[in-house]
């Protein structure tokens, strides 16, 4: 009997939790309320399979529990029950897996009207890049990739001169647009995931993955690394910024294209004396020196 008492609390018990329990999802902010429905679908059948389970177990301890005088009957068979068993199997499957396929056929077609942006992941930082005025991301090659040119865009492209890039700094949307992110990763595996969005997928080493969201409200929020990625995958942390319209343009504004942020550093190298010109003044120098002594 205690075992019975003990699986029917442990039902109660989780209903209570659930019914009771003050931890919920994060409030969404994105487009991506198919995804709570479709989760809190398969809540509800998982947890009305889990608790007649519970409950059924708990009534065969209890009916056919030991008593003196009783003899236990065996049935090798009972299509009846099997073919009962297998419908309501079958039903139940499909409850689980038809809402999700819905949703995922939303979740890989992009509108047309979706602006690109790129996110790229190394051990332990994010990094973006945004189309500038030509509306197009230039090319990008991981065997380009270097101190001075971090997320690997190939110069030769005149597509990527005008891209803005923003490296291991907070990304900023405007809010109801809907953005394509393209996913890359430059060392190991990573997942890009904004809780408050509702939208996550891994970042795989030599290939491109993507999925879509449209913001629906301003506000900060914070984006996790969901695939265990080495030794500073908790640190892993970023911040993605919705803004209003206005406040969007004044904050891309500030940021530098790819032509900016390389241009500066060929300039200083073309400008960098020589060892030799620095051999020679320093010579120079000298002998001033040794005039002045006489």
């Amino acid at each position: 009997m205690a075992i019975v008492l003990v699986l029917v609390l442990i039902v109660v018990g989780s209903v209570l939790f659930h019914l009771l329990s003050p931890w919920w999802w994060t409030p969404i902010a994105s487009n991506w309320d198919y995804i709570d429905n479709t989760i809190i679908i398969s809540f509800w059948i998982t947890g009305i399979v889990f608790a007649a389970v519970v409950l059924f177990m708990a009534y065969c301890v209890f009916r056919f529990r030991h008593r003196e005088g009783n003899r236990a009957a065996y049935q090798p068979e009972n299509r009846r029950l099997e073919s009962w068993l297998m419908i309501a199997t079958a039903a139940g499957v499909t409850a689980l897996l038809v809402p999700g396929l819905f949703v995922w056929s939303r979740f890989v077609n992009v509108p047309s009207e979706a602006a690109n942006i790129e996110v790229v992941a190394q051990q332990w930082q994010w990094s973006y890049r945004l189309p500038g005025k030509d509306g197009k991301l230039g090319t990008s090659d991981t065997r380009v990739v270097s101190a001075e040119n971090p997320l690997g865009i190939v110069a030769g492209d005149p597509n990527g001169q005008d891209d803005i890039v923003v490296e291991a700094a907070d990304l900023h949307l405007p809010v109801g647009k809907p953005v394509k992110v393209l996913l890359r990763s430059i060392d190991v595996l990573h997942d890009f995931y904004i809780p408050e969005f509702r939208a996550k997928m891994d970042m795989i080493p030599g290939s491109v993955t993507y999925f879509w969201f449209t913001p629906t409200r301003t506000g900060t929020f914070q984006v996790l690394c969901a695939e265990l990625c080495g030794q500073g995958h908790p640190l892993m942390h970023g911040v993605v910024m919705v803004d209003t319209e206005q406040d969007y343009l004044a904050w891309l504004g500030q940021q530098q294209t790819f032509a900016q942020l390389s241009a500066p550093k060929q300039t200083a190298s073309a400008n960098q004396p020589s060892e030799k010109t620095m051999a020679s003044s320093l010579d120079v120098a000298a002998k001033l020196e040794t005039l002045e002594a006489r």
